[in-house]
């Protein structure tokens, strides 16, 4: 984990410094800030940071170092707790959750990133005396300088359990995972301990900003021009290597949007893989957890091409508005629960099924989800994945397509899921080998399914498995 450096000749920028309490810089005080909103509020770090440094004006070398180091916390909290563990006299539960964060905010600076020692700690005390009072600040200084006594690697062949009597732990404290996340990764990996590794590693880099151009709307080309570099597999994604994509017009005017480049694949397979029966004028299409938008406006995009109409439905109204701001009139929009249709039965040549999950496919861009998210949450999710399900092949049409779309790569929310559906819906639906629509994709697996990686593919961990319904079984 490195990041910016800092040194004392290349400080960040901070105000003026007045008599009486002191003032923190500002990157600091940024990366503090989120941290509390996503402890107190459930904020999600991705949408939260923007906000924050473009109310505190933080841009440049300033807003790189605001986020690496609210994101490296996020990212090594695992690892940070376990050495904060043999630093602090008394459980970390125990600590105040503000002055826990300021010692994480510390330990990233002293272990992750390449920040002097001497500036780390007084930076950080610094920031702990202007929002936690002079006591602590203190408490503060005495721990860091106890962290800042060896390096990582070092912190690590101490406090991790050792590989050879407990693997699992040993990945979990190294590579800063929760150990259930461990083991639900290894399984979906075949029980590969070097795959974990590798998986749980590539986690921990910070994803690159991937564009899509809409066709129809936008040709990749104006966003090649921008700066941005073609995709390594969809023919519509380019990679943003930096700066604010909303600084683009294709992206200001939504003609172009940020989307994984595994989003855009799983999307594309469904467009791309061919039913049974009519496949031309006047096809619907149904996208039925469709905020907030990505996949539903690259779907309604290439079935407007086609001549095709998407329909996306939504549970919740805010993110109907954020789906129907996406399509920008390439489709329709309607506030429904999927397991209530709004819609007639066999109505819809391919149906869209991104269920709601774990998110553990994306924990490069949401670290914060592997600590919020709990073993406890998957049942319930696994349920409501078998209830969408089912309804999504009760919406397709005989012969028609329907595309099970999760972001995590846990067993329990992928192939059990697909598996238990279709014994309890009978014979009528076929599962199509989806790898062939996912042309120049490597390691794809021995199918039908197809599960990406981050450390194989350098996408989010998107699952999908095609289902056809089969012709003879129209009711």
């Amino acid at each position: 984990m490195s990041g910016p450096q800092r040194t004392g000749g290349s400080a960040p920028r901070r105000p003026p410094r007045r008599r009486g309490k002191p003032l923190p810089d500002a990157p600091r005080r940024v990366a503090f800030d989120l941290l509390r909103a996503v402890d107190e509020k459930d904020a999600y770090a991705n949408l939260a940071l923007p906000g924050l440094l473009r109310d505190r004006g933080l841009a440049g070398r300033d807003a790189a170092f605001a986020t690496e180091l609210a994101y490296g916390t996020l990212r090594g909290r695992g690892s940070y707790d376990a050495v904060l563990t043999s630093c602090v006299d008394r459980p970390l539960e125990q600590v105040d959750p503000p002055v826990l964060d300021l010692l994480r905010l510390g330990a990233h600076q002293l272990l992750g990133m390449r920040v002097p020692s001497h500036a780390a700690v007084a930076a950080t005390v610094e920031l702990a005396r202007a929002v936690a009072g002079e006591g602590r600040g203190s408490f503060v200084n005495a721990v860091l300088r106890r962290v800042a006594r060896q390096d990582l690697a070092a912190w690590l062949a101490q406090v991790a359990p050792p590989y050879d009597e407990d693997p699992v732990g040993h990945l979990a404290v190294v590579h800063s995972h929760p150990a259930w996340v461990v083991s639900a990764l290894r399984d979906a990996v075949g029980g590969s301990l070097r795959r974990t590794a590798a998986v749980l590693a590539a986690d921990n880099v910070a994803a690159q900003v991937t564009l899509v151009a809409r066709p129809g709307r936008c040709e990749p080309s104006e966003l090649l021009d921008a700066g941005a570099v073609a995709g390594r597999f969809s023919p519509y994604a380019a990679v943003l290597p930096g700066g604010d994509p909303g600084a683009l017009p294709a992206v200001r005017e939504g003609r172009a949007g940020v989307q994984d480049e595994g989003s855009q694949l799983v999307a594309l397979a469904l467009a791309d893989a061919p039913v049974d029966g009519p496949d031309d004028a006047d096809r619907r299409w149904l996208d039925l957890c469709a905020g907030p938008g990505g996949k539903a406006a690259l779907l309604a995009a290439v079935g407007a091409g086609r001549g095709a109409r998407l329909l996306a439905a939504e549970l919740a109204p805010h993110r109907a508005r954020l789906v129907a701001h996406a399509l920008d009139g390439t489709g329709d929009v309607v506030v429904a629960d999927a397991r209530t249709p709004a819609w007639p039965a066999g109505a819809f040549d391919r149906v869209l099924l991104d269920a709601p999950c774990t998110g553990l496919g994306a924990l490069r861009r949401r670290p914060e989800a592997r600590w919020r998210r709990q073993p406890e949450d998957v049942p319930a999710l696994a349920a409501l994945q078998r209830q969408l399900l089912a309804a999504a092949l009760d919406a397709v049409r005989p012969g028609g397509l329907v595309a099970y779309v999760t972001c995590s790569p846990h067993l329990a929310e992928t192939r059990t899921v697909v598996t238990d559906v279709l014994h309890r819906r009978g014979v009528d639906i076929d599962r199509v080998d989806a790898r062939p629509y996912l042309p120049g994709v490597p390691d794809l697996g021995p199918g039908p399914d197809v599960q990406l990686w981050p450390d194989l593919h350098g996408t989010d961990a998107m699952y999908l498995s095609l289902l056809r319904r089969r012709p003879e079984t129209a009711r």
